[in-house]
């Protein structure tokens, strides 16, 4: 198989229509056909359904779909690593993390990753948990911080430490009192502001199903693209929000945050990377991760820490 053969696959399953993709990848149609005969052939099974229109891939050709995805991702990757390796003689090293990890611990990391490697690259890029995974899988990253539990065969997920949630409140609400905890019955009733609406599973769900666990119905819920703009519609008094603790740095001066006495109510911090490549950087990383909460007592004050070094 040639890597050309990947890429008019997945073209032509993307549009359904030969025509379409031979337009796409600006050669004729007859020839996009007989390559994608040639790999059927080559294979010795069916991957298009030729007979429907659209067309449609069949079950041997959804499988070979998301791994030609993944190989093809994985080759620009390689190209541009390559590439950029060649012109500036230093390697790239990305992660994706969601936006609340920001708050806490992945600057430090970060910095103490720059002084281990002075000669690495290092690139952070703002991901939801779910996008981590494939990322991943697709070599676009090669590290990811997020905060959903769920498993994938191919992904070593590794919770750092569970984080306390906070319930952010309009500065005007009756329960913004200084220094006293909630409850998360105190929800109950309430405008809930969740985030992110998409892509789900999310923090969002995370949030819903621990609502649920204690049978706490809110009065409403509004699903928002980005925590600052939950805690944007909490400043003006539109509901209340439960977030974790190292974001309550946002909008101090106009919103109240309290946190939540049930000692379930946390948020992991997860750690994802390759099984494949689970090699010395990643364990230095874990090192310089312990170092770190080792550095910083007041951190685990609002957690508790689960990394195993």
């Amino acid at each position: 198989m040639e890597m050309r053969q990947f890429r008019y696959f997945v073209a032509v399953a993307r549009e359904r229509n030969f025509s379409r993709a031979a337009e796409l990848l600006h050669i004729a149609q007859p020839p996009l056909s007989r390559q994608m005969q040639q790999l059927e052939d080559e294979l010795g099974v069916l991957l298009i359904d030729r007979s429907s229109r659209p067309l449609s891939l069949t079950e041997a050709g959804r499988f070979f779909y998301d791994q030609a995805v993944q190989m093809l991702a994985k080759a620009d990757h390689i190209r541009e690593q390559t590439r950029r390796i060649g012109h500036s003689k230093r390697e790239v090293f990305i992660i994706g993390c969601v936006a609340s990890t920001l708050y806490g611990g992945i600057p430090d990391l970060v910095r103490r990753m720059r002084q281990r490697w002075p000669n690495l690259d290092i690139e952070i890029r703002e991901m939801m948990s779910t996008e981590q995974v494939v990322a991943l899988k697709e070599g676009r990253i090669d590290l990811g911080f997020g905060r959903v539990r769920f498993n994938d065969t191919e992904v070593e997920r590794l919770t750092l430490r569970e984080e306390r949630l906070f319930l952010a409140l309009p500065k005007s609400h009756p329960k913004a009192v200084p220094g006293e905890l909630v409850q998360l019955r105190d929800v109950a009733g309430e405008t809930l502001i969740v985030y992110p609406s998409k892509p789900r599973p999310s923090f969002a769900d995370e949030v819903l199903n621990l609502l649920a666990e204690h049978n706490v119905s809110p009065g409403n819920v509004e699903e928002v693209r980005e925590i600052q703009t939950a805690l944007g519609l909490v400043a003006a008094a539109m509901g209340v929000s439960i977030i974790p603790a190292a974001s309550q740095r946002q909008r101090p001066d106009d919103v109240c945050y309290r946190m939540i006495a049930d000692e379930k109510a946390t948020s992991p911090i997860i750690m994802s990377y390759r099984q494949k490549d689970a090699n010395h950087r990643i364990s230095e990383i874990k090192t310089l991760i312990a170092e770190m909460y080792a550095d910083n007592p007041s951190w685990l004050q609002l957690s508790e820490l689960r990394l195993a070094k």
